[in-house]
């Protein structure tokens, strides 16, 4: 196994760093145990969810064999793993983008969720870091405090320091068992960097690191893997390791190791957004209820602000002025407290939830021009697949989605931006109110509500973005999918 944590792209980093980073991965293997001797069957099922749709397998990392399993029913020719984490919704609606863009250009993509395989040590380590980090953001909606002093500094400049990649490359080393039964010639296309770096130790020859955030950090380097981004600005600040080490001038990355990409967007989405955004106009040229998107991502946090939005909306709905979607994802305890606040809603309330024919009809109904939609819709559901693609599925009939900056921001949709989770998620914001697509980030409830009023009373602002959405296609910015998906079998046959 290849030593990734003395230095990253040249630049060596500390002996005391490298020492922290070999006490931190003791610290996981003495709690979680290292299984790196493990031999784990490999087994293919399609998946319940998105099988059908986009074509996706499960990759199932199964019982330790006495012998290797050859995965014979893997397509080595066509195949390609999406590999990632169910940490918040953030990663797993990347993959979906990825697998979704794979099976439109023929291929067949395999879905291996490093979180999914709980007795392996790998799903044990991810596992405790999502517990503290969905935590932070809980804690971080609620306390000013805590989110001025330990949670903004560490998404902003704890997760960019060179120190913070040396612990999780070390770290890596305990994940990459669950590739150890795997076709080395089959390329994995990371949208985490943890199952990139564990791929590599594992010895995979092929690994595309699609890279989320437009705020570099050293956190995403997997070095050894092509690393793709979604923005001009990220390629710069992640091409020169800008501020990763201070203010020292580091070596930068080798040119061949990074590309822009684009947004990494569903083809779904993509190849109808013409239509979409044409339908968007035309809904407001006749007067019907505009249609807001409320999505809640993984963490849970953030319903006082939904709350308001809510209530603020309440008169609207009534009134068949507005039309709201509602998707608390696999957390329905959120839902719960927004009725028991907002007892209106409930008579306003038609509720979809943990039945995914009924979600997928209303959606189908949605995207009929002859159909009204009024009312709330309230859509949870405990698989985490549908409760994540929930969000894609409604996304092309809703109006405006109303989100957090995160990996939201870089859908096309007409976007409202809502306080962050985390100082990096920022510059989503900043980057879609650029293009055009999306608001700025309204910091506090007065200035979300005032947004919200613009796109109800008003036509410009509305306007604009959907023909920024359109102008933006037509350059090529939403074609980030597609363009890993290639970049990685083009880096396979090689």
């Amino acid at each position: 196994m290849q030593e990734r944590s003395k230095e990253v792209f040249g630049n060596e980093l500390s002996k005391s760093t490298y020492e922290k980073a070999v006490r931190s991965k003791a610290k996981y293997a003495a709690k979680f145990g290292d299984d790196s001797g493990a031999n784990y069957e490999i087994t293919i099922e399609d998946n319940p969810c998105i099988g059908g749709s986009l074509g996706v397998k499960n990759v199932i990392v199964g019982a330790d064999r006495n012998e290797a399993t050859l995965c014979e029913a893997m397509d080595l020719k066509k195949g390609v793993i999406v590999g990632n984490i169910r940490m918040g919704f953030g990663h797993y609606r990347i993959s979906m983008a990825i697998a979704s863009a794979a099976h439109s250009m023929g291929y067949v993509p395999y879905w291996m969720d490093l979180n999914s395989y709980p007795h392996t040590t790998a799903t044990k380590v991810i596992s405790a870091q999502n517990d503290l980090y969905s935590l932070g953001s809980r804690i971080s909606g609620k306390s000013k405090a805590f989110n001025k002093l330990v949670w903004e500094p560490l998404n902003y400049e704890g997760f960019k320091k060179l120190s913070y990649n040396a612990g999780d490359q070390k770290t890596a080393e305990l994940l990459s068992p669950v590739f150890h039964n795997i076709p080395k010639e089959i390329p994995v296309i990371a949208t985490h960097v943890w199952p990139a770096q564990a791929a590599l130790h594992a010895g995979m020859k092929t690994v595309v690191n699609a890279i989320p955030d437009n705020w570099p950090m050293a956190l995403h380097y997997a070095e050894g893997a092509l690393h793709a981004v979604q923005t001009h600005y990220a390629y710069l600040g992640y091409r020169t390791l800008n501020g990763m080490m201070g203010e020292k001038i580091l070596q930068p990355m080798p040119e061949q190791d990074l590309f822009y990409a684009g947004h990494y967007i569903d083809h779904e989405l993509v190849s109808n957004i013409e239509s979409d955004c044409a339908a968007r106009k035309k809904r407001k040229d006749e007067g019907a209820p505009m249609r807001f998107l409320l999505t809640i991502g993984g963490a849970g946090a953030q319903k006082e602000i939904f709350a308001a939005i809510i209530r603020y909306l309440l008169p609207g709905i009534k009134k068949n002025k507005v039309a709201l979607y509602v998707n608390v994802g696999d957390y329905k305890n959120v839902w719960d407290q927004l009725v028991k606040e907002l007892p209106e809603m409930e008579a306003l309330s038609i509720c979809h939830f943990d039945d995914w024919e009924d979600t997928n009809t209303f959606a189908q109904k949605a995207l009929d021009e002859s159909q009204e939609i009024t009312g709330i819709h309230g859509f949870y559901h405990s698989n985490i697949f549908e409760a994540v693609y929930c969000t894609n599925l409604l996304m092309r009939s809703c109006d405006v989605l109303v989100t957090k900056p995160s990996e939201l921001a870089f859908y096309p949709v007409p976007k409202l931006f809502i306080k962050r989770v985390g100082g990096h998620e920022m510059w989503g914001a900043i980057h879609s109110a650029e293009l055009g697509d999306g608001t700025y980030e309204c910091q506090d409830i007065p200035h979300t509500l005032q947004m919200m009023r613009l796109f109800i009373k008003e036509r410009g602002l509305f306007d604009s973005m959907n023909d920024a959405i359109v102008n933006n296609k037509a350059m090529g910015v939403y074609d980030g999918a597609y363009k890993v998906v290639e970049a990685a079998m083009k880096e396979g046959s090689l």
